[in-house]
C-alpha cells in the first residue's frame, strides 16, 4: 500500500526519471533496505556499485558526521581542506604507482568529459575511440562516448564529433573463444585506426575496465595488454573507466589489476564514496602539467564531505577486508548461479569478477526476446524480498552488485530468491 506522501509527490517526477520498484524507501543497513510498509530487501544493486561498504557503513557514517560539523564546503580553487589530502594520502596506496596526480569531481559523467579534454590537450589530437557497449555517461560529451543503448543519445544530435566505435571482444556475443574475441577486436582496432581516425589524430582510446552496462563483460587479459601496446606504438593515451569496476568491486581494488596493465589516465565515481556525490581522474603528474591552470574544475568538486567518506570507505574497506571478501562471495556466487544455468538453459552464459557478476539470458536464441524474461525475473525476485537490476543492450542479462561485506549466508539468501523466482517465471 502506498503512502499519501507518495501518492501526493510521486505525480511530479519527472517522468523522464526511468523507474524500475515502486516501494518508498524509510532506511537502509548493510546489504538490506527497509520500506516504509515494513518490508525488508535484499539489496544487490548497491545503488549501481555505489554502497560498496553496505549501506550506512558505522565508520563511513561517523566520518560524515564529523566533517559536517568542522566544514560542509570548502571550495578547492579558495580552500586547501584536510579531507581531501587525506584522500590523496590513501588513494596513493592504492593505485599504481605511476597514478600520481588526482582530481576530483562530483560525477563519473564529468570525470569522463574531463578525462577525454585532457588526453586531447596532452597529445594535441582530436579524436577518440570507445568500444562498442560502452557507457560513460548521459551529460551531451559523455553520451557521445555511450554506446550501450540508443536511449541515452536519442533525440540529443548533433553529438559531440570526433568518437569512433571499435568492437569490444564480447566473446558470448560474437560466438567465439576469449582468444578469438580478443584478436579479431584487436584487428578491428587497428583497422579502425587504419580506416576512419589515423592515429596522428587519435588522442585516446577509452575503455571500461569491465564492461558495465553494456552487459557486464570482462575483456580478455590479452585484449587488455594488446590495447596498451597499441596506444604505446601510436602515442595514444589509454583510459580506463573503473567507475562502476573500481574500489574493491572485482576483488582487487580496481579492475585494471586483473589484467597487469596500467592505463595513461583512469576515472573513478560509484564506490569512492559510500555513496557520497564524489569521482575523480586520476593521472600521471607530466601528463597533469599539460594542462593549462583553471582549464578543469568546478564549484563541487573535491567537496570536504565528500572526501572524508571517501577517506572512511577506503580504511573501512581495508580494515573490514571487503576486497578479499568479494573474491570470496563472488567464487560463491558465480558458483551457485552456475548450478542454476544447469538447470535453466534460458541462462546462455554466466560471467564476472569478484561481486560484479552478471547472467545473460537467451530466448529462442535471441537475447530481444530474452528481455521480458529478466524483467518478470528482476519484479518476482523484489516481491521475494531481493533487489537485482539488468543490463546490456537488451537488458538481457541481470546483474548482481552485492555490498562487498555481504555474507556468505546473504548470498545463499539470494541465490534461494533467485532460483525460486526462476521456478516461478520459467513455465
Amino acid at each position: 500500500m502506498t503512502s499519501q506522501l507518495y501518492q501526493d509527490n510521486f505525480p511530479h517526477m519527472t517522468p523522464a526519471w526511468s523507474r524500475i520498484f515502486n516501494f518508498v524507501a524509510e532506511r537502509a543497513e548493510g546489504s538490506y533496505i527497509y520500506t516504509d510498509d515494513g518490508r525488508k530487501l535484499l539489496d544487490f544493486t548497491s545503488g549501481i556499485g555505489v554502497t560498496n561498504t553496505g549501506h550506512c557503513h558505522p565508520k563511513v557514517v561517523e566520518a560524515i558526521r564529523e566533517q559536517a560539523g568542522l566544514f560542509l564546503h570548502a571550495q578547492a580553487n579558495i580552500v586547501i581542506h584536510k579531507p581531501m589530502l587525506q584522500l590523496i594520502e590513501e588513494l596513493r596506496k592504492i593505485v599504481p604507482p605511476s597514478i600520481d596526480s588526482f582530481y576530483f569531481a562530483n560525477s563519473g559523467a564529468e570525470a569522463l568529459e574531463n578525462a577525454v579534454k585532457i588526453a586531447k590537450v596532452t597529445t594535441g589530437r582530436q579524436n577518440v575511440i570507445v568500444f562498442s557497449g560502452s557507457f560513460h555517461g548521459r551529460t551531451h560529451a559523455a553520451m557521445a562516448l555511450t554506446t550501450s543503448k540508443t536511449i541515452y543519445r536519442a533525440g540529443f544530435a548533433p553529438l559531440m564529433a570526433g568518437v569512433y566505435v571499435a568492437p569490444f571482444p564480447y566473446a558470448f556475443n560474437l560466438g567465439m573463444s576469449e582468444e578469438e574475441a580478443s584478436q579479431y577486436a584487436l584487428e578491428q582496432l587497428e583497422y579502425l585506426l587504419a580506416s576512419q581516425t589515423a592515429p596522428k589524430e587519435t588522442a585516446a582510446i577509452l575503455i571500461e575496465s569491465v564492461l558495465g552496462e553494456g552487459g557486464y563483460v570482462v575483456p580478455p587479459v590479452s585484449f587488455m595488454k594488446g590495447l596498451r601496446a597499441i596506444c604505446d606504438k601510436y602515442g595514444i593515451m589509454l583510459i580506463f573507466d573503473e567507475v562502476q569496476s573500481g574500489f574493491g568491486r572485482t576483488g582487487k581494488w580496481f579492475a585494471l589489476e586483473h589484467f597487469g596493465v596500467v592505463p595513461d589516465i583512469m576515472t573513478v565515481a560509484k564506490g569512492i564514496a559510500s555513496g557520497m556525490p564524489l569521482s575523480g581522474v586520476f593521472s600521471r603528474t607530466d601528463i597533469m602539467k599539460k594542462l593549462d591552470v583553471g582549464s578543469i574544475g568546478g564549484t563541487y568538486g573535491g567537496n570536504a564531505v565528500a572526501c572524508a567518506a571517501g577517506v572512511a570507505t577506503i580504511r573501512a574497506m581495508r580494515e573490514d577486508k571487503m576486497i578479499e571478501n568479494a573474491a570470496e562471495r563472488g567464487i560463491q556466487l558465480m558458483t551457485g548461479l552456475r548450478k542454476l544455468q544447469e538447470e535453466y538453459p534460458q541462462i546462455g552464459d554466466v560471467r564476472g569478477l569478484g561481486l560484479m557478476v552478471g547472467t545473460e539470458f537467451i530466448v529462442d536464441g535471441s537475447q530481444a526476446k530474452a528481455k521480458q524474461l529478466v524483467k518478470d525475473v528482476i519484479h518476482t525476485a523484489e516481491e521475494k524480498g531481493m533487489l537485482l537490476l539488468s543490463c546490456g543492450t537488451y537488458d538481457n542479462t541481470l546483474r548482481w552488485i552485492p555490498p562487498l561485506n555481504v555474507t556468505g549466508e546473504q548470498i545463499n539468501d539470494g541465490l534461494k530468491i533467485f532460483g525460486d523466482a526462476l521456478k516461478e517465471t520459467i513455465k
